[in-house]
């Protein structure tokens, strides 16, 4: 099982599209790892720069349909590849959320109102995120010491994918 703790970041725009997460001029590579100094290098919001803002960050929090645009599995990938195995957002791309839980990773889905939570206790302050896959919580801290306690949910099928490293792992131990 993957880790699903550590520094969080929090993109505040809506309709994140796969493009932005990896530009489809590296789907050629052939390696995840060559995908990862291009991870969100052409997403355009105020204030980010990826070259920096990424650096030692292992979840990512954003706005609404966050994932959206074409199908293809490098968009988890290139997450994967630089440690960030959790995204939270109040709704997802449905094949984006579905490639998320396929690679073992977490796409967690919250009301917008438990996001906004998530975005003021982030703001201007250094947070951390800890996910307990089988109690189904995450807590969020910041360098205050503001705690938030969240439920989330995930049908059982998920958490086995994500328990057992992704859908190779699961077909390779029950096929």
């Amino acid at each position: 099982m993957k880790d699903f703790q550590g520094n969080m970041l929090c993109l505040d725009r809506a309709d994140i599209n796969t493009d932005e997460i990896i530009p489809a001029r590296y789907l050629t590579e052939i390696s995840k790892s060559a995908l990862k100094p291009h991870l969100l290098e052409d997403l355009v919001l105020d204030g980010f720069h990826p070259k920096t803002d990424l650096k030692d960050v292992r979840v990512i929090v954003s706005r609404g349909n966050f994932g959206c645009g074409s199908s293809r599995e490098h968009a988890p990938w290139a997450l994967e590849v630089n440690g960030i195995n959790v995204v939270i957002a109040p709704s997802f791309a449905r094949i984006f959320r579905q490639n998320m839980f396929n690679c073992g990773m977490m796409a967690i889905e919250l009301p917008e109102d438990q996001v906004q939570e998530l975005f003021e206790l982030g703001a201007g302050k250094k947070a951390r995120l800890c996910i307990d896959v089988e109690n189904k919580t995450l807590i969020a801290t910041n360098d205050s010491g503001k705690e938030l306690k969240i439920e989330f949910p995930i049908s059982e099928f998920d958490k086995t994918l994500v328990k057992t490293g992704g859908w190779v792992e699961f077909a390779d131990k029950n096929y």
